[in-house]
């Protein structure tokens, strides 16, 4: 009927933010790898120097 579901964690709520943030800002460098590579190799390879860019 709508609403909230019956197992609702107002904590784990708030720390959804944060997961899509994340998200966020790796679609991005996404739009910047598919633009320009061509290859399942690169890809990832820029995949990864994403991550390594915002963990660091």
């Amino acid at each position: 009927a709508g609403g909230r579901p019956p197992a609702f964690d107002p904590v784990t709520y708030k720390r959804r933010n944060v997961v899509e943030r994340c998200f966020n800002r790796l679609k991005q460098f996404r739009a910047i790898a598919t633009r320009y590579d061509k290859t399942a190799l690169s890809y990832q390879a820029m995949i990864d120097l994403a991550t390594l860019t915002l963990w660091l």
